[in-house]
């Protein structure tokens, strides 16, 4: 697949790292000389210099004959003309962008996109995907992560062993012995740092973030066993009254209208107009690392605190003062990667990455057929996805231990008219079952070629 990338930021340069390593023919367009020369240094891709809204720079990148264009530029408007160009000179055929830019997204102007004014396939908004991220995150308390599966009918949980976790020293075969009716599957680990994909010997350790894949409805009793029996939040404090901030505040009022929330946003003018907009949610002007501020804001009797201002910094210390305060949990976004491992050192229990949120919402519009969702779990460490069985594929009409599947990739779980099986050797595929799958990142080509024609991957 030969693809255009507008754009050689953070997400620009992660959509194309991930391509380039499945061998797509990739060229990314930027302005920056410099970043172009990074994305030329590190990935096997080629880099150009130029505005990606222009129609000589696109055609320069291979336009007239590129299957895709994903526009990122810092841009909201870059962004969308590239798409137009891509779409009224080239015929490119899939165009996605990202907007920030709410204002374009209002219902007032749903037809914006419509194919004969603004054609693009597939719009990515940040702000308001980590809104749902957060939102997720926010229904397992205990759990860093947490995305619902095959209409909510499985889920993927992200844990960490504390050290008196009943679980650790355990082998992982042992599981099915210790909770015969229990729905779970353990996936992948991540120990100081790095990533284990897990065999039925291993055992998992004191400070090790684990990821399973459990039937929705036992959520409650896997945690249990994992030693988390964290109760739902009902006072919620969110720190910056941004975009990302009063989307959640937004969701926070209309799916969860027991949960008592608090906003502070240190801009006037800001605060009072989402103050105006929101019915049940409080909000207090002031500066979230003023200690008088969080009193107000009755920081010692939160159950948890979201922080998502626009700074890093401000995030990681607010959230470390809100700890220290009495809040019991702290959720933080993060834009730099280099702050990844620092985190795991601190006192803060959830981050948030719309970096990683959103290469896994543009990897899910990439993957072809019957792909229904894509999700990248950590930097370098894989992708879970979760496909539609064909009547063609290999998987189907034999046992599992006869199917070989590479190095690196784990089963989760099968879903068959509404319910998980945990899959075993003896376990035989029908059509039209909905797999979830995880794909070590050295193995995901070896994967898609597998499945290229039996799960039509492209």
């Amino acid at each position: 697949m030969k693809v255009i990338v507008c754009g050689a930021g953070q997400v620009g340069y992660n959509i194309a790292r991930h391509l380039a390593l499945e061998n797509n023919d990739v060229t990314v367009v930027d302005q920056s000389p410099e970043l172009v020369r990074r994305i030329n240094d590190n990935l096997d891709v080629n880099g150009i210099v130029g505005q990606a809204s222009h129609p000589a720079v696109l055609d320069q990148a291979g336009a007239r004959d590129s299957d895709m264009l994903i526009a990122v530029t810092a841009t909201d408007e870059v962004n969308m003309v590239a798409c137009q160009v891509a779409h009224s000179i080239f015929e490119v055929p899939t165009k996605i962008a990202r907007i920030r830019e709410q204002g374009y997204l209002s219902p007032l102007w749903a037809n914006l996109f419509f194919r004969d004014n603004m054609p693009i396939d597939v719009i990515i908004s940040p702000e308001i995907e980590v809104a749902r991220a957060v939102t997720r995150r926010l229904q397992v308390p205990g759990a860093f992560e947490m995305i619902p599966l095959v209409e909510d009918k499985v889920k993927l949980i992200g844990v960490r062993c504390d050290d008196d976790c009943p679980l650790v020293n355990t082998p992982l075969r042992q599981l099915t012995q210790l909770f015969p009716d229990l729905s779970i599957v353990i996936i992948g680990l991540m120990r100081d740092g790095q990533p284990i994909v897990p065999t039925s010997e291993d055992q998992m350790l004191p400070g090790d973030e684990v990821y399973f894949v459990v039937d929705s409805e036992q959520v409650g009793r896997a945690m249990a066993a994992f030693g988390h029996e964290e109760t739902e939040a009902r006072r919620l404090l969110i720190f910056g009254g941004g975009n990302i901030g009063f989307f959640l505040a937004q969701e926070i009022e209309r799916e969860h209208h027991w949960v008592r929330t608090k906003i502070i946003e240190s801009d006037r003018e800001r605060a009072e107009s989402i103050a105006g907009k929101l019915e049940k949610t409080m909000v207090i002007q002031g500066n979230v690392l003023d200690s008088e501020i969080l009193e107000e804001a009755g920081v010692a009797t939160t159950e948890t605190v979201v922080a998502v201002t626009n700074d890093d910094e401000t995030n990681i210390l607010a959230s470390l003062l809100a700890k220290r305060y009495g809040c019991q949990r702290a959720i933080t976004l993060i834009n730099k990667g280099t702050y990844e491992n620092l985190i795991n050192s601190l006192e803060i229990d959830v981050t948030v990455s719309p970096r990683n949120i959103t290469v896994s919402t543009i990897l899910q519009h990439i993957r072809r057929g019957r792909i229904h969702s894509v999700h990248t779990l950590r930097e370098g460490f894989g992708e879970l996805i979760e496909a539609e069985a064909l009547e063609t594929s290999e998987l189907v009409g034999r046992p599992l231990k006869e199917v070989n599947l590479p190095s690196g990739v784990l089963l989760g779980a099968i879903v068959r008219d509404g319910q998980m099986i945990c899959p075993g050797g003896s376990t035989v595929v029908e059509p039209h079952d909905r797999i979830v799958l995880f794909a070590a990142a050295e193995v995901i080509r070896k994967v898609e070629k597998m499945f290229s024609v039996q799960l039509e991957y492209f």
